[in-house]
This record gives C-alpha cells, sequence and structure tokens, in this order.
C-alpha cells in the first residue's frame, strides 16, 4: 500500500497543480492554523506570523512530506521514506483527518497534528499554493544520440 500511494504520489506532483480552492477564502480560514503554523519564505520574510507548534507551511504543496525542519510524527516520517510529495488535494484531505489520511495511505497512524479542519481545506490550500512558486517538475533526461 505505501509503494503505491508512493506511486500515486510521484504521478501527481509530476502532474500541473491546479488549485480548485477559493485563495481569499483560504486566506480567512487560515486563521484556524496559525495557532500552530507560520509562513515564513526562504529569504526570512514573514509572510503570515503564526505559531512555531508545526512546521513552516511556506512552499508546501509539491514539498516532500515530512521534509521541513521539523520533529514529525511517525506517519509522516514513513510517508517521506516512501517518497511521498504533497499535492494540493493530499494536503486538503490530510487537514480533514491527519490521523485517518495516514491510516487511509498505510502509514502509522501517530501525528502530532491533532486539529481537524472540517471545511474549507481546498480553500487552504489554494491560499498555501498562492504563496509560493510552482513546484518544478523534473524533466526527463535526454537520450544521447546514437553514434554512428
Amino acid at each position: 500500500m505505501k509503494v503505491a500511494a508512493a506511486a500515486m504520489a510521484a504521478v501527481l506532483a509530476a502532474s500541473p497543480l491546479l488549485a480548485e480552492g477559493d485563495v481569499e477564502a483560504g486566506e480567512k480560514g487560515f486563521k484556524k492554523c496559525k495557532a500552530c503554523h507560520s509562513i515564513v519564505n526562504p529569504e526570512g520574510d514573514v509572510l503570515y506570523k503564526g505559531g512555531k507548534t508545526g512546521p513552516n507551511l511556506y512552499g508546501v504543496v509539491g514539498r516532500a512530506v515530512g521534509s521541513e525542519d521539523f520533529k514529525y510524527g511517525a506517519g509522516l516520517l514513513e510517508a517521506n521514506e516512501a517518497g511521498a510529495v504533497w499535492t494540493e488535494d493530499m494536503l486538503a484531505a490530510y487537514v480533514v483527518d491527519p490521523k485517518a489520511w495516514l491510516k487511509d495511505n498505510g502509514y502509522a497512524t501517530k501525528s502530532k497534528m491533532s486539529f481537524k479542519l472540517k471545511k474549507g481545506g481546498e480553500d487552504v490550500v489554494a491560499y498555501l499554493a498562492s504563496l509560493a512558486p510552482a513546484p518544478v517538475a523534473e524533466e526527463p533526461a535526454e537520450e544521447a544520440a546514437p553514434s554512428e
């Protein structure tokens, strides 16, 4: 199951990301997340001041699951080891019920995120995606020309 989830994540990561949520509504909805999360770009500019109980969410869409400098629970560490990459759909499903998402994807249900965002997950994810540059999909390596 973990291999299938990682393969699906790789396919989705290579696909263009399409925001299905409302960015403005997501900015308002993120107020529920700021108790634990902030959004700080690599240059150190604080885009949204929040708590440090959870990881920085700048560039989370397209980032490897559990890769930010943070002490994650066993479930997200397993997802990271399996090569999972956050897509908008995955992240929107995760915030609804983190433990259920982990279980449904075959990972340990140990998560440090106990909050469940009952509605507006797609909007919050669209807001987060709007703050960071779109992830760059890896291009296939060029084949060498046959020698004559």
